[in-house]
């Protein structure tokens, strides 16, 4: 009972703040960071862990509860993956990917290995590919928000989506290498676009479907599901066939803004012992932490924008290269996957969770927050305005 009450606690918290910070100009995922990283760890340390004797391992521990984080996780990774089917590479996207890249994941490898306590290989990998990441649905609210020109908002969401592509194919192929069952099973899952195709079914909303309902299994059994995602996905390209949503879109937007995300978010911050995790990190690793990742993919991002030019006259390269710093939902499922698989420490976990904090409220400290008249309607997918 007190479990459930605690939950129900913490999507309410979710819901008031959203909406007071819809009142401040705040998209949501900006007011439900502020709220995961600050306001939770404060409940935890001050209320729930002393007043109501639960830890963060009882909290998460019901078994309904780890069903529906997984429908919420199939919810978020399928959103985000599901960008990946509608992509044409653009020369000039992937000029700026290649240093947006590069540069950040080089910088968060040496920063695992050689600032960090020791740890496997692919927690190493794991790290560069955080410091590099893009997320790929905040940068497209982001850039709907205050009004981006067309073509320049399909360059930069593409760009995001090589990036977001590329971190997640390399972490599930290391992956596989390490264990090999998880690699051919969700690889086996992926094949089932083909089979429906052979066996005459052609109706979108039977792939759709068979898309989300597969990735609940898959996080909810352990298995990979970012091989099983990517593969699905890009065998429905080929098959040129569109992934739909499963419900309507304004819908699926609610369910991500009042469910979804603020579960995820909530299901990885209870866990974690603030006064221990950061006590498990000194000053300059956990300085390093807020502020290479930032600095380096900055610094990919203007180099990359540089190389490709400017995508409309008057265009900001330097507003660009913040926006390209967002992190958002890619990073926080990206965590989450990591944290569940012991992958990352809990202190790591928090500390590039501020990081993805600050890096996604960097555009609206630089005035790019202001939510239009016309937010309450349901957001187009990146790949409307193709």
């Amino acid at each position: 009972m007190m479990i459930a009450l605690f939950w129900a606690m913490a999507l309410t918290l979710f819901a008031v703040a959203t909406r007071i910070g819809r009142h401040f100009g705040l998209i949501p995922i900006v007011s439900q960071l502020l709220l995961a990283t600050v306001g939770l760890p404060l409940l935890m340390y001050f209320w729930i862990e002393p007043q109501w004797q639960l830890s963060g391992a009882a909290l998460v521990s019901p078994v309904w509860l780890k069903n529906l984080y997984s429908l919420s996780f199939a919810l978020l990774l399928g959103y985000i993956l599901s960008d990946v089917i509608d992509l044409h590479l653009d020369r000039q996207s992937l000029k700026i990917a290649l240093p947006s890249f590069c540069i950040p994941f080089a910088c968060g490898l040496a920063t695992a290995v050689w600032l960090l306590p020791a740890q496997p290989w692919i927690s190493s990998l794991a790290v560069g590919l955080l410091f590099a990441i893009t997320a790929i649905p905040v940068l497209y609210l982001y850039l709907r928000h205050i009004d981006y020109p067309p073509a320049a908002t399909r360059r930069l969401v593409q760009t995001a989506i090589l990036i977001d592509l590329t971190c997640w194919t390399l972490f599930a192929i290391a992956q596989g290498t390490l264990h090999l069952s998880s690699l051919l099973l969700p690889l086996a899952g992926a094949c089932l676009p083909v089979l429906l195709r052979l066996l005459g079914l052609r109706q979108l909303w039977l792939y759709s479907l068979s898309f989300f309902a597969l990735l609940v299994v898959a996080e909810h059994y352990k298995l990979n599901a970012l091989i099983f995602g990517i593969g699905y996905v890009l065998i429905m390209a080929a098959l040129k066939a569109p992934l739909v949503l499963p419900l309507p879109a304004i819908w699926m937007s609610r369910l991500q803004t009042y469910m979804a995300i603020p579960l995820i978010l909530t299901f990885g911050i209870v866990q974690i012992n603030v006064h221990s995790a950061l006590d498990s990190l000194g000053w300059v690793q956990l300085a390093a932490l807020l502020l290479l990742p930032i600095a380096s993919k900055l610094l990919g991002n203007w180099l990359g924008l540089g190389w490709a030019g400017a995508s409309f006259q008057g265009a900001s390269r330097w507003r660009e290269s913040v926006l390209l710093n967002i992190r958002g939902l890619s990073e926080i499922v990206f965590l989450n996957l990591l944290l569940q698989q012991q992958l990352i420490s809990p202190a790591l976990y928090f500390a590039l969770m501020l990081m993805g904090l600050v890096a996604t409220l960097l555009p609206a400290l630089a005035g790019m927050h202001r939510i239009p008249l016309n937010a309450a309607a349901p957001a187009r997918r990146p790949h409307a305005n193709r």
